[in-house]
């Protein structure tokens, strides 16, 4: 089976927005999408714009306000019922439930954390192709 994720570490965030009915959107200007084809031990990364939705989104902020952009993300989880991802997004990604996310920022002191009741990712456009990445090449 064939999988693609996105790699949280490094990819660029432009907007965090949270509307007046409490839908929290983070675009992704830049998200990092790593891919990997079945019976293959070479992976393909590639990059593609898109927004993190969180839907009746409960905010907490450390820092301050909800910071500005564009940001580069170090990491962080988000959370899917019972599943916890690390440092990454599953593509594609639309679930209900216990959801949410937890996410650092290079060079900041910033930390967003909300919950919500979906999550889903609106992906833009087509991926584009960046590099192959060969087993020996694999961190």
């Amino acid at each position: 089976m064939d999988s693609a994720s996105i790699e949280l570490p490094g990819s660029e965030i432009t907007t965090i927005h949270c509307g007046d009915d409490g839908t929290l959107r983070i675009h992704f200007a830049h998200a990092i999408i790593i891919k990997t084809m079945t019976g293959s031990r070479e992976r393909t990364r590639w990059w593609q714009a898109g927004d993190l939705v969180l839907e009746e989104a409960e905010l907490a902020v450390e820092g301050e306000d909800l910071p500005g952009g564009p940001l580069i993300c170090a990491g962080g989880d988000i959370e899917d019922n019972v599943f916890t991802y690390r440092d990454m997004l599953p593509l594609p990604l639309k679930s209900r439930g216990r959801v949410g996310c937890d996410l650092g920022f290079q060079g900041s002191v910033y930390r967003l954390r909300a919950r919500g009741s979906a999550i889903r990712l609106e992906m833009e456009d087509v991926a584009k192709y960046i590099e192959h990445l060969r087993p020996d090449e694999l961190s």
